[in-house]
Order: structure tokens, then sequence, then C-alpha cells
């Protein structure tokens, strides 16, 4: 007895020589880890996930590529390649979008994004998947103008008009944002679109006529 006492001892080992200081102690650290090493699984099936996609293949061919513009849900079929400015002339008629540069230097093919401007001929049409995009088409809403659309008209700037849909948009994405815009914040907006026909002067006193009108207005 006196012997078997002495094998327990304080720590309550057993005749085995485990005790139960010893059993628990163990058992805590391989109930972590365990846990490490599923946290660790886990983790490494996400990465592999992440892996896939970036290394997923598109193309050569069409591919779908589905697109919210001007608030409907539009679904294409296009090369991977392909930019958003030639989906939306080329692919779905909205030729309102003009193509000057083709090198995002002109703007004359702004679009938004998220109600941003952005040059659409700098942008994939992969990339514009699942954003807002709005073209000149859908600047108006029920049959209305939009106060910029309105103020170009009355105010005769345009000439050519063939960079007008861009500067349009830039011009209204100003408004909306700051409605009592000055004319250092209508030169910023438009500071990276080229007219060569010179109507400046005139796109400045349309976009001043708007945010003239909104201050009248308290807008």
């Amino acid at each position: 007895m006196a012997e078997l006492s002495r094998s327990q001892g304080s720590g309550g080992s057993t005749r085995s020589g485990i005790s139960r200081r010893t059993f628990l102690k163990h058992g805590g650290t391989s109930a972590v880890g365990a846990a490490l090493l599923e946290a660790g699984a886990a983790q490494a099936a996400v990465d592999s996930s992440m892996q896939d996609d970036a290394n997923e293949v598109l193309g050569p061919g069409l591919i779908p590529i589905d697109l919210t513009i001007n608030g409907r849900r539009v679904p294409v079929q296009a090369e991977p390649a392909t930019t958003l400015v030639d989906v939306l002339r080329n692919h779905l008629g909205l030729t309102g979008t003009k193509i000057g540069c083709d090198r995002g230097a002109c703007s004359a093919c702004t679009v938004w994004l998220d109600g941003q401007p952005a040059s659409s001929c700098m942008t994939l049409a992969l990339d514009a998947r699942g954003r807002n995009i709005t073209t000149i088409e859908g600047l108006a809403e029920g049959g209305k103008l939009h106060p910029v659309q309105q103020a170009f008209v009355e105010h005769d700037a345009l000439q050519c008009g063939f960079c007008t849909p861009g500067m349009v948009m830039s011009c209204a994405a100003l408004i909306d944002r700051k409605p009592d815009a000055g004319i250092d914040e209508v030169k910023a907006a438009i500071s990276g679109h080229l007219c060569r026909c010179g109507t400046y002067p005139n796109i400045f006193a349309a976009v001043l006529a708007v945010a003239g009108e909104n201050r009248r207005r308290g807008t």
C-alpha cells in the first residue's frame, strides 16, 4: 500500500506513470494543435481558390460579360480585351459615346462608372462588371434633359459636337456633386477634354448658368 501510495504521489499519477496533470497538459496541446491544423487547412483552401481565380483563363474567343448600363442589366458576348467604348458603340449601338484619340487623352469617350467620370476607351468591359455604367443616352430622365444638357443647347456650347457628350458627362457629374460650382471647378472638371472647335467659353457659360440657377433655388 505504501508503494502504491508513493507511485500515485501528490500529482495523482497512475500506475502507468502518467499523472493527471501531464495528461491534461498534453491533451490541451493536442487540441490546440488540431485547431491550428484545421485553420491552416481552411486558409490553404482559400488561398488555392484565389489562385485559381487569378489563373482563370478567359478567351481568346468570345466570353459572356454582364454589364449594368443606364440602370439595365445588359449581357453581351465579347473578347476579353474588348474596351467598354467598343462594347457600347459596336455591340450595343450606344453611339452617343464617341471615340476620339482612343488613348485616354481627349476624354471624348467619357462615361460614368458608379457616378464618376471615366474614359471608356481605357476601361476593359470586363473591368466594368458589377459597376453602374451611365452613358450620355442615360443622362436624361423621363424624356427630360439633364440641366447641363439643356444648358449646352441654350448656350450653343457645341460646334461639331464630337466632344460634346464627354464634356456633358464631366460637367453633369460636377453639378451633381457640387450644384453651385464656380468657374475654377468647371475648368478643372473639363481640364482633360480637348475641343478643337474651341467652344470652351460657351461651355463655361452653360455650366455656370446651371450653377447660378441652383444657387437661386437654394439647391
